[in-house]
């Protein structure tokens, strides 16, 4: 068995429920025939939100996943995405229960709001003047950790179990700590991941920083990342999980590998505020992780941007692209048809990266028209388009300058 890096980390089993569907399938044609899956949502409008816009995810029901009202009463929201996601990765990585309960085996997720159990929890005190109505499940619905911990309890892993919260780049930031954990020899499997709420209540504060796009007429045209006529994001959210396995563990099992996650950069740095980018910081990011991987910007063949449709973050970004890779390596951002899916984002966009090159086309920037004209020209992809995936970088970017890249190795799979 020749195996070119012993201490790599493959990508053996994909999971997902995302506003362009709940399975890996379905989504994959969502992004080769540019859907979106933003609408209006009237709650939000009766409740005086700026901007009523959202990704929906449809269909949804725990029931469908396996999960009893028993397990409802200790997940809430974004614990059921995860858990769905993360049972269809781990059946599409054909893993058994001894593979996945033993101390080689763990869990990582990224999650930075569990807003709606805990404003329900006050909103129960402060109806009967007391906390026993507000039942012994639901301090583990509030809580950050409320993923991992019902994910280790459901799947019985003994290895690392634990959450990270670093605003919009936690997805990023959970790939790339278990592939160094898998790296330094640590685990053999880790379910990685990441999900995002989608109820009113943890976008409301959100809403009130006049952040949200203003297209409300038409709301699949409301996210517009790299578009000079951008003004605002759309949140969105949902589950994502992959599998990350040891590729020699991988090899030696015989599991399906999609991809081979082959670097890994981070950075920090802020603009004036704590919601304002800093370019320098994303560029950072994107050359620790070309450095990490080995490799060069030219071989990149496609950028799933960060770019959340807002006029500041694009052009920081673009910037950042631009001195990085120059105006000729194809770019596009998957939240014009997402929305900003947050917390969740830089789980779900290497997904969708992995079901671009596994089905051989590049996902459109869709609603994007031109650039403005002070950015720097970068090839932003309008539409649809084949395309041979060799290497692919997928940036996250987060409030308080946490920044992360992510290097997606599809060229040696063959010859594995």
């Amino acid at each position: 068995m020749n195996l070119k890096r012993t201490n790599s980390a493959a990508v053996t089993g994909m999971g997902i429920i995302s506003c362009l569907g709940n399975d890996v399938d379905t989504v994959a044609d969502s992004l080769k025939t540019g859907q979106s899956g933003i609408i209006f949502d009237e709650q939000r409008k009766k409740l005086g939100f700026r901007s009523a816009l959202t990704g929906r995810i449809k269909d949804f029901s725990p029931g469908d996943y396996g999960i009893n009202k028993k397990a409802c009463r200790s997940m809430c929201e974004p614990a059921l995405y995860a858990m769905a996601a993360a049972k269809g990765a781990v059946s599409d990585a054909c893993l058994s229960e001894h593979e996945l309960q033993n101390e080689r085996c763990g869990i990582i997720f990224g999650n930075d709001s569990t807003v709606k159990a805990s404003v329900e929890a006050v909103d129960i005190a402060r109806q009967y003047n007391e906390t026993h109505y507000i039942g012994a499940g639901r301090i583990f619905r509030s809580m950050n950790s409320t993923i991992t911990m019902n994910l280790a309890a459901h799947f019985k892993t003994q290895g690392a179990n634990w959450t990270v919260s670093a605003a919009c780049a936690s997805g990023a930031h959970v790939i790339g700590q278990a592939l160094m954990m898998i790296r330094n020899g640590m685990q053999d499997i880790i379910l990685a991941g990441a999900a995002q709420e989608t109820n009113w209540m943890t976008m409301a504060s959100f809403d009130s920083l006049n952040a949200f796009s203003s297209y409300t007429d038409d709301p699949k045209t409301a996210s517009r990342p790299f578009d000079r006529k951008r003004n605002g994001l759309v949140p969105g959210g949902g589950g994502a999980c992959i599998i990350m396995e040891s590729l020699e563990h991988a090899v030696l099992r015989g599991a399906p590998i999609y991809c081979i996650i082959d670097g890994y950069g981070f950075s920090s740095g802020i603009g004036k505020s704590l919601s304002e980018p800093n370019k320098k910081g994303s560029q950072k990011a994107m050359l620790n992780a070309l450095n990490d991987a080995g490799i060069v910007p030219d071989n990149i063949d496609y950028i799933n941007a960060h770019a959340t449709s807002t006029p500041v973050g694009d052009l920081a970004e673009a910037i950042a692209i631009h001195q990085v890779f120059g105006p000729n390596t194809p770019v596009s951002s998957t939240k014009s048809m997402t929305g900003h899916e947050c917390w969740m984002s830089g789980a779900s966009e290497v997904i969708y990266t992995i079901l671009m090159a596994k089905n051989r086309f590049l996902a459109p920037n869709i609603n994007f028209t031109g650039l403005d004209e002070d950015c720097p020209p970068i090839q932003v992809v309008p539409q649809t388009c084949d395309a041979s995936i060799r290497y692919a970088i997928s940036n996250s970017f987060g409030f308080g300058g946490t920044n992360a890249a992510v290097i997606l190795n599809f060229n040696e799979i063959e010859t594995i």
